[in-house]
């Protein structure tokens, strides 16, 4: 029955933050934080985040430091530990630290992509899917690294999000030609994002075009999940698409599957073939049926 609090070594918003959790129980921890002076609006779903400046006095509070990899184990151990792909929030960290690797000193258009990303309309068009399509670049470029420009189109691609075809691509497009060109970033490289972001409302780019390919890949890699995770992509997409009738949504998710399962190739990389084609073959024909 303790409280534990790793070393402030998580950047974001100017400094560096500390986990707070408790081996035992929500409660315990809420209590604690409470006593403490740390805000309810630190608690991310297992733990709290405390800034570098509190951490001295938190443990002088009675927060035990332990290193971080022992902190993850206490709080599995007491089963209080939610996985970060099932909070939205909890990305904010580990996604920052991608901005800040891939667009050093442009922290503050960083925090407003992540803000357009965890609006509370998005269900599957979120922080969650923006993490997975880094990943899927880093993925499918091993061992060297993704373009920037596609890597910075992997950020604005879905950045406006009301659930409108093609409109949305369109925006997010706009979006990104005025925040990069006011962030100093050349001419040509705007330019290329923005044409990167728009193919994504097709996913089909045409032959030779190798940083489109890479980005369409990424973007549609979680049709090659197994049939659990498929199914919560559907539910998730369902949830995003809300406003629109059963009738209707059935009738528009039907064009795009069709849509999908006409495209040749569907993934266009040697790589992402092999990693995904035959799952998302499988697993869009029977969504289709």
């Amino acid at each position: 029955m303790a409280i534990y609090i790793d070393p402030p070594l998580w950047p974001a918003h100017g400094t560096v933050f500390s986990h707070l959790v408790s081996d035992r129980s929500l409660a315990e921890l809420h209590a604690f934080a409470a006593a403490a002076g740390v805000p309810e609006r630190a608690f991310d779903g297992d733990h709290y985040d405390v800034p570098q400046r509190r951490y001295d006095d938190l443990v002088l509070a009675g927060a035990i430091p332990v290193e971080a990899r022992i902190l993850v184990r206490k709080l599995i151990a007491s089963g209080l530990r939610i996985p970060a792909r099932e909070r939205s929030k909890a990305l904010t960290v580990p996604l920052m630290e991608r901005w800040n690797s891939l667009f050093p000193d442009h922290e503050e258009l960083g925090l407003e992509l992540l803000e357009r990303w965890g609006e509370q309309h998005r269900k599957y068009h979120s922080r969650t899917h923006l993490l997975a399509v880094l990943e899927a670049l880093d993925t499918l470029t091993e061992p060297s690294t993704p373009p920037a420009t596609v890597v910075l189109a992997a950020w604005f691609h879905d950045a406006v999000y009301e659930g409108v075809a093609g409109q949305d691509e369109e925006e997010s497009a706009r979006l990104a030609e005025d925040r990069l060109a006011l962030a100093g970033l050349p001419s040509a490289d705007v330019a290329e994002v923005a044409r990167l972001v728009r193919l994504t409302a097709t996913h089909a780019p045409k032959p030779g075009d190798d940083a489109g390919a890479l980005l369409c890949d990424a973007d549609l890699s979680v049709l090659g999940g197994d049939e659990d995770s498929y199914a919560r992509y559907l539910a998730a997409v369902r949830e995003d698409y809300a406003h629109v009738s059963d009738d209707d949504f059935a009738n528009g998710r039907a064009a795009v599957v069709r849509h999908l399962l006409a495209l040749d190739p569907l993934f266009h990389g040697q790589r992402a073939h092999a990693l995904w084609h035959k799952a998302a073959a499988r697993n869009l024909a029977a969504e289709l049926a």
